[in-house]
C-alpha cells in the first residue's frame, strides 16, 4: 500500500532584496537549500503551520501573505510524494541572521541570498528564483527529490 501524499508549507521571505534560505538536512549532510517551512499538522490552518515551522527553523515571526507556488516532489524508489504550498511572507519580529538553533536539529544553516547568487547554489524547487523575485503564481509538477 502506498504512503499518503505529504503536505508541507514554505515561506518566501525577501529581506533587503535577499531571499532567506535554509539547509534542512540534519547534520548538514547536503548543501541543498530551500525556503523555510515543513510538514502540515492536521486540524491547524496552513497559515498557522507555516508560522510554526518558519519560527522553528529561523526564530523569526512572520505574517503570511498570498500563496505563490504549488510544487510537487517525489521519489518513486522510496514511495515518497510531497506537495509544498509556498506563501509570500513578511517579517514581523527578529533578525534573519540572528543566532538561532532549530529545536528539532534539522536546519543547520540559514543564508540570505541575492538573485545573482542563486546561480552558484543548489536549491529546490528549480523555479524558486523566478517565483521569489516576481509576482508570478506558479504550479511546478513532479520534480524528483535531490540529496
Amino acid at each position: 500500500m502506498s504512503r499518503p501524499v505529504r503536505l508541507a508549507v514554505r515561506g518566501l521571505l525577501l529581506f533587503e532584496n535577499h531571499l532567506l534560505l535554509v539547509n534542512a538536512w540534519p547534520g548538514g549532510t547536503s548543501d541543498l537549500l530551500c525556503a523555510p517551512g515543513g510538514g502540515v499538522e492536521p486540524h491547524s490552518s496552513l497559515e498557522d503551520n507555516l508560522k510554526r515551522e518558519f519560527h522553528e527553523e529561523t526564530g523569526l515571526g512572520i505574517s503570511v501573505g498570498a500563496p505563490c507556488l504549488v510544487n510537487e516532489f517525489h521519489d518513486p524508489a522510496r514511495d515518497y510524494h510531497q506537495v509544498d504550498v509556498y506563501f509570500r511572507v513578511s517579517l514581523i519580529s527578529g533578525q534573519p541572521l540572528q543566532p538561532w538553533s532549530d529545536p528539532e536539529g534539522i536546519v543547520t544553516e540559514r543564508r540570505l541570498v541575492s538573485r545573482a547568487q542563486m546561480d552558484g547554489l543548489r536549491y529546490k524547487p528549480d523555479s524558486l528564483p523566478e517565483i521569489a523575485w516576481s509576482e508570478t503564481i506558479y504550479y511546478d509538477p513532479l520534480e524528483p527529490v535531490l540529496r
